[in-house]
């Protein structure tokens, strides 16, 4: 997998799915914010999915 996802971005992602499981874990938000696993898992492992369907590339320009 050639990661795919920029340092702000994967930040963000982190951030995100750590509120997201944190909210649910505490009880603020249902079950459904344990949805908060996928930007958390896409964010450590720097790769989506969803991205190279879309033609999305968040790294920058790849080093030659």
């Amino acid at each position: 997998m050639t990661p795919n996802v920029g340092s702000i971005d994967r930040i963000l992602r982190i951030v995100v799915g750590l509120v997201l499981i944190a909210l649910a874990l505490t009880g603020v938000v249902g079950w459904w914010g344990y949805i908060g696993v996928v930007p958390l898992a896409t964010g450590v492992f720097r790769f989506c999915p969803a991205y190279p369907l879309l033609g999305i590339n968040t790294c920058g320009k790849p080093k030659a």
